[in-house]
């Protein structure tokens, strides 16, 4: 099995441009250094050979990975996690780069899809077995890992409509791709259905379900929340967070929800946007709206009168939800949009708002949908209303609790097939 020429061309032609995109947003030299180290070679050195290698694209993926990563680490076996985005890879050290995992664990950025890069980054660090997690799939990475005898997995597999046709278009690419697969664990039928159409082995495909429902709050940030609520007095505010959100949702769903925020001055909004790079942008939209607004990168706290909390942290947004009454989740209010993970907010108990366009996260939303478990809405102002309407309607939000809570019950238990399934390959 081999990769087309075109692929292996295009990649060499885009390499130039890829380099550049980095260094742009490299906060300084040392970080661009570092960084094209690890995508482009020689790689960074190896902390632990052997070990189980989990492929992350970012925060979400990093997140609903989490309890099978600590499954592992806590079992003393060495782990390996590579990761596409910084956001990613900052929220997987922030997560194990740390006692009691600290010798087990590297997280480094996934080297570029080139054949010679993989493999020499194979031979490197030569682990035990590779997990890519939900859709991240890398022709060259996944070949040359079954050419190097390194069992290949996708694991809390999901894919829209949407991607599956985008496969469907380039079927040289694809079908190599998927049979150099020992096992496909899907999120879901429909997710099956579509990689076997594609080329999948429907003898080594099956639905697990999703570990993103096995998800727990870590509790040291459940804590914090607790100890802030405390230092900042928060106890008589009523908080919405708009989490992962992209451009224009922030000043939107701001704007939507500035003549509540200056007649409410108990109602505080945090906002956290989905991308580093976008922190100043959403700040300079809330100071045109005349919302009073502290940052979290500035190490300002919520006082009396702040409207707007900007939290530009990276890997801090449990802690924000662990602070909140109501949640919108983003990138759902968006063209073309896709959606984020409701099942955070929803973990910490936290009635949850999002727009329609959530394809990303179908399977999962469309249960919590026909629960009445969650609010999808159609426009900023509807969603502003929505989450007015939860913070201030107590039997409203406990209605949305507890039927949310009543699906997380039932959907556990894939962390467990999952680790039966893995544990074949160890």
């Amino acid at each position: 099995m081999t990769t087309p020429f075109w692929y292996n061309a295009a990649l060499a032609l885009i390499k130039p441009l890829y380099q550049w995109r980095i260094k742009k947003r490299a906060e300084d030299l040392q970080l661009y250094q570092q960084e094209c180290l690890e995508r482009f070679g020689p790689f960074q050195p190896v902390k632990n050979r052997n070990a189980i290698w989990f492929h992350v694209v970012s925060v979400g993926e990093t997140n609903a990975a989490q309890p099978l990563i600590e499954h592992y680490l806590k079992a003393g076996h060495p782990v390996l996690v590579t990761n596409t985005t910084k956001t990613g890879q900052a929220r997987a050290k922030q997560l194990f780069l740390k006692a009691p995992y600290e010798s087990l664990f590297q997280a480094v950025y996934l080297p570029a899809d080139q054949k010679k890069l993989v493999r020499r980054f194979i031979e490197k660090y030569q682990p035990k077995m590779l997990a890519l997690v939900e859709t991240e799939l890398w022709p060259n990475l996944m070949i040359e890992a079954d050419q190097a005898k390194v069992p290949c997995l996708l694991i809390n597999a999901r894919l829209s409509e949407k991607s599956a046709k985008g496969y469907s278009k380039v079927p040289s690419l694809t079908q190599p791709m998927l049979k150099s697969l020992k096992q496909l664990l899907a999120q879901d039928q429909a997710t099956l259905a579509r990689f076997i159409e594609l080329g999948a082995n429907q003898h080594t495909s099956q639905v697990v379900g999703s570990i993103k429902f096995d998800i727990h709050a870590p509790n040291s940030f459940v804590q914090q929340a607790a100890q802030l609520r405390k230092d900042w007095d928060l106890q008589g505010r009523k908080i919405i967070t708009i989490a992962s959100t992209h451009a224009p949702e922030e000043q939107k769903l701001l704007a939507a929800l500035q003549p509540i925020l200056q007649q409410q001055p108990e109602l505080l909004c945090i906002v956290v946007p989905r991308h580093p790079e976008r922190f100043d942008e959403v700040f300079v939209e809330a100071q045109k709206l005349n919302l009073r607004t502290q940052r979290r990168s500035l190490k300002q706290t919520i006082q009396p009168e702040t409207q707007v909390y900007l939290a530009d942290s990276m890997g801090e947004l449990w802690l924000w939800l662990a602070l909140s009454q109501a949640c919108f989740v983003g990138g759902s209010l968006n063209e073309p949009g896709g959606g984020h993970n409701i099942l955070e907010p929803i973990a910490l108990h936290v009635p949850t708002v999002l727009g329609q366009h959530y394809f990303n996260f179908q399977t999962i939303v469309d249960e919590f949908v026909a629960a009445h478990a969650v609010v999808v809405v159609q426009d900023f102002e509807q969603a502003a209303r929505a989450l007015v309407e939860i913070i201030q309607n107590t039997a409203k939000a406990q209605a949305l609790n507890d039927a949310a809570q009543l699906i997380m019950q039932k959907n556990t238990g894939s962390l467990q097939k999952h680790i039966q399934v893995i544990d074949q390959y160890l």
